[in-house]
């Protein structure tokens, strides 16, 4: 399965941890956020860009508006 992530110039990378177990360590809130997402991301990178998004904004929202944002980005890049 190593083409299911459909048409994306993004790289991807081969990884030894568990996501499965990752993703059911993250808050509710951030695995909502992770099953609605546009990108495949993972959910380490979730969390540590969720973490310094709400250390820098203080408010929960504001730090998933930040993803949001992120995720855009990478959108525009990619194409």
């Amino acid at each position: 399965m190593r083409n299911n992530l459909g048409r994306t110039k993004i790289r991807t990378k081969r990884r030894s941890s568990n996501n499965l177990q990752d993703f059911d360590g993250l808050p509710t809130h951030l695995r909502e956020w992770v099953r609605n997402a546009v990108l495949p991301w993972r959910p380490l990178s979730v969390a540590r860009a969720y973490k310094r998004a709400l250390n820098d904004t203080g408010d929960p929202h504001r730090a998933l508006a930040e993803l949001d944002r992120l995720q855009e980005y990478h959108l525009s890049k990619d194409r």
